[in-house]
């Protein structure tokens, strides 16, 4: 398997970063994920259990995220704990980068003040 840049990935989709987001800081089990995300984004964002699996499923698969077994066995062994990979830092660290400077851009810094003054 070839390994893909990380330009490949960005764009990020607003709900693949704010998963990232969750999990860069600490494994989380699908409820978390659902609760962190939603916190974070001050209820923008509330993900139903279909849509929160399928992203789950589509990070898995681009080796974002990874499922991690040894937590689910502290508790209950029914709830599936994912953490951020390596490559999924590196993305996230990526996108991240590629915000600030659309933020910190000339055109993005006039149009804001244009449109809130």
């Amino acid at each position: 398997m070839r390994r893909r840049a990380l330009d490949e990935f960005l764009p990020l989709k607003p709900v693949d970063l704010e998963l990232l987001l969750a999990l860069a800081g600490e494994d989380r089990h699908g409820y978390g994920l659902v609760q962190r995300i939603s916190e974070h984004t001050n209820g923008l964002i509330v993900l139903d259990p279909g849509n929160l699996y399928r992203v789950i499923k589509r990070l898995l698969g681009d080796g974002l995220i990874d499922e991690n077994p040894a937590r689910a066995a502290e508790g209950d062994e029914r709830r599936r704990y994912y953490r951020i990979t390596a490559l999924g830092g590196r993305v996230l660290a990526a996108e991240l980068e590629r915000l600030r400077a659309l933020i910190a851009a000339p055109g993005t810094k006039a149009a804001a003040q244009r449109f809130t003054s």
